[in-house]
């Protein structure tokens, strides 16, 4: 397996099959670089308009495009990476101390999230000034 410290996309199983596929998540599988504490998704995004805009302390995080297409910015202190989901047997690995922002939202686009947290604002970076200095400690 990857090195799960990095952002990086995940395989994600797909059973073939004439009436439609199906692709899951399982605990104990090897796939999911954490336990799973928290399922939550995200649609009817208008167009132009931007998700995210932060980074977790302890968060982790799996992101799936369940349908549709967006792209996911992520700034680790010092570079940024575009990665673009549309594929819904793979997942964006994000792991904590991450700094993320999605666009580009094709109409239609669901994004699912995987998280080892459950919702706690106090785990949320909300000011990028901030999300620096904490790079740089």
């Amino acid at each position: 397996m990857e090195n799960k410290d990095i952002p990086c996309i995940i395989e994600l199983p797909r059973i073939y099959d004439p009436r439609g596929n199906l692709t899951f998540v399982q605990e104990g599988d090897g796939r999911l670089p954490f336990e799973l504490q928290r399922v939550y998704w995200t649609y009817d995004v208008p167009a132009g308009e931007e998700r995210g805009g932060h980074a977790h302390r302890e968060g982790r995080e799996l992101l799936v495009a369940t349908g549709g297409s967006f792209n996911v910015n992520l700034f680790d202190g010092r570079t940024w990476t575009t990665y673009t989901l549309n594929r819904p047997y793979q997942g964006l690995y994000i792991p904590a101390r991450i700094w993320r922002t999605l666009d580009n939202f094709a109409s239609g686009s669901v994004c699912m999230v995987l998280t080892n947290v459950k919702y706690d604002e106090a785990d949320y970076i909300r000011d990028f000034d901030e999300y620096m200095a904490l790079q740089k400690q």
